[in-house]
């Protein structure tokens, strides 16, 4: 039996009301984002990101989300209309557990990470807007589940002015 994520309901106030829509519409379909991602023809981040209101629909997306989960079209391009309001479904530090963690090895991590990167490329920044993201499941030979998350970002050199 699969597990589906569901919309955490102490959020709904600092959603845009999509969220709700999305969700639900999800819920009664029982689709996972990896089967909504499948027909939109994108990541399931990606599309996990816009049920938060935290990337923009395309017309097109719009269109086959409405067909997808059966969610009146108009209904649904009045609300994914406008831009996403990034970073407020977020306390920091966070205190869902899984979020925290991902938190916590940016905290452990981020200087190395950033040196490593600052050797490879130079003085500059990776984009988290010229940005695509994967998550996806190992199983070592142990039965163990891995989570492997890989990131893709432009980098950004600084400029000198």
């Amino acid at each position: 039996m699969s597990h589906l994520a569901t919309l955490d309901t102490s959020l709904h106030e600092r959603l845009p009301a999509s969220a709700l829509t999305l969700f639900e519409a999800k819920a009664q379909k029982q689709l996972s984002f990896e089967k909504i991602a499948e027909h939109l023809g994108r990541s399931e981040v990606a599309v996990a990101a816009l049920f938060y209101g935290q990337a923009r629909a395309s017309e097109e997306d719009t269109d086959k989300l409405s067909q997808l989960l059966g969610v009146d079209k108009a209904k649904l391009t009045q609300q994914l209309a406008g831009f996403p309001d990034r970073g407020r479904t977020l306390d920091m530090p966070p205190k869902d557990p899984l979020i925290y963690r991902m938190y916590e090895i940016v905290q452990n991590y981020g200087y190395a990470y950033k040196a490593v990167m600052n050797e490879k490329f130079g003085d500059g920044i990776m984009s988290a807007i010229a940005f695509s993201t994967t998550v996806d499941k190992e199983t070592d030979e142990q039965g163990n589940n891995w989570v492997n998350i890989k990131m893709r970002g432009k980098w950004l050199p600084f400029t000198r002015f």
